[in-house]
């Protein structure tokens, strides 16, 4: 059921009477049953994975990309044969979202993602939702075959132990910051004034001088969603602001809710379908903007907040936790974390924010800023406080200094020897043929 003799290459003859055209034609490298994976798949994840690469850690060769993408295309396969299947509201509700997100980027403006991107809404929509699906299918898979893995402190130290003292990755140099955001409180006569707006609206659509997708297509501000005439797509219970879902599942199908206010703004909401646990709405958002008086109320606030930290009368955990609106941070006392460790360590590079990078270069280690605004790209001006806790110098791995990263190292290879078993006996209930040239990979090759 195994083949790796087969090329998918264009043939002699076609090759003869193709023109030149400057460009390297893309071509199918392996096939599992029906799914196929093609070179263009293998040289993007390739140049994905040296950028994402984590720091200090050797990057994947090609050949460990190519057998990476293999397996996902096994357990593709093998789902559908051991019946591991995703839902279509699962996919549709995962790439509305992320549909949305792209949206944002471009302002709700369809010319500039044609324009970008060469693919009309739709064709990226179906685009996603295809990638997407195949993804929500291999974490399932991976999920049932990785059941239950935990790495305990006895593993980290014999998998640092099995790396050469001349070969332990070289870190460079780390921060930990931490931060307490205030979002300022809008005046009520602006609240006011928003939600009359949105009042209007609901009368203009009652009384036909309007329609709902106009009107949100031209006011909106919410891009991702404008652009589709205020449409969201579907979402499960609890993954909305709580005041939206409860006025939106409120709703008799087609029904206009009147004015209703979340974290993000002031909402009209129309309900246009339920699908069991997931339910599709449109909305028209309008974002209060914070006067200046506003803005000052919050960076008092802070001052306030920052003098007892200062003078040690709290602590700066306990005050982000209680006091920050910003929950990314909050949660883990106000400081900032490393997505793929969860380290509370940093690599200024990892920040990504070139304003928070350079207002620590000018801070002393131990200090707290007074309070600073800093625009957020989805809810306007807001107000915080940093906190630079503490530096380390560029050192190579130890593990006091790095035990989370050398976990995280530990696990991914305890994942990847899981996985490589259980390619071994797949790999036999499906047809797999490889393109020669990745023969030198020896993705078919037992473990």
């Amino acid at each position: 059921m195994i083949s790796a003799t087969v090329g998918f290459s264009q043939t002699e003859s076609d090759a003869e009477t193709e023109k030149p055209s400057g460009q390297v034609l893309d071509k199918i490298v392996a096939k599992v049953n029906n799914y196929i994976l093609l070179e263009s798949d293998v040289q993007k994840a390739y140049m994905e994975a040296l950028a994402q690469s984590q720091q200090g850690f050797e990057a994947p060769s090609r050949c460990d990309v190519f057998e990476s993408l293999l397996i996902n295309k096994l357990m593709v396969a093998k789902a559908e044969i051991d019946s591991v299947l995703v839902t279509d509201s699962e996919v549709l509700i995962q790439a509305d979202q992320r549909f949305n997100m792209v949206m944002q980027q471009f302002g709700g403006d369809e010319n500039m993602l044609l324009e970008v991107y060469g693919k009309s809404s739709d064709q990226l929509k179906k685009e996603i939702e295809e990638m997407l699906k195949e993804q929500l299918i291999v974490q399932k898979m991976q999920g049932k075959i990785t059941e239950g893995l935990t790495v305990s402190p006895a593993e980290v130290r014999k998998f640092y132990s099995s790396i050469p003292r001349d070969s332990l990755p070289f870190f460079s140099a780390e921060v930990m910051v931490g931060q307490i955001v205030k979002k300022p409180e809008v005046n009520r006569a602006t609240k006011d004034s928003l939600a009359n707006q949105l009042s209007i609206f609901k009368e203009m659509i009652n009384d036909g001088s309007s329609d709902f997708q106009t009107l949100a297509t031209k006011y909106s501000q919410d891009p991702g969603s404008a652009i589709q005439g205020g449409e969201l797509g579907f979402f499960r219970r609890g993954e909305l602001a709580p005041e939206y879902e409860a006025t939106a599942l409120g709703l008799k199908l087609g029904e206009i809710s009147d004015p209703v206010e979340t974290m993000f703004g002031f909402h009209m909401i129309q309900l246009l379908e339920r699908r069991g646990n997931t339910f599709n709405t449109r909305h028209i958002l309008l974002r209060p903007e914070p006067t200046e008086n506003d803005i000052r109320i919050a960076e008092r606030f802070l001052d306030s907040l920052r003098t007892l930290i200062v003078d040690e009368k709290i602590d700066f955990a306990k005050a982000a936790k209680d006091n920050s609106d910003d929950r990314a941070t909050s949660d883990n006392g106000g400081f900032f974390t490393d997505p793929a460790t969860g380290s509370n360590r940093l690599t200024l590079r990892t920040l990504e924010d070139p304003i928070l990078y350079f207002t620590l270069d000018s801070m002393e280690v131990g200090n707290v800023t007074k309070p600073l605004r800093f625009e957020n790209e989805r809810e306007g001006t807001q107000v915080r406080i940093l906190y630079y806790k503490e530096k380390f110098p560029a050192h190579r791995a130890n593990l006091d200094d790095d035990y989370e990263k050398l976990k995280a190292a530990t696990k991914r290879k305890k994942e990847e020897g899981l996985l490589g078993r259980w390619f071994v006996t797949a790999k036999e209930d499906v047809y797999i043929d490889l393109d020669p040239f990745y023969d030198r990979c020896d993705a078919l090759k037992d473990r």
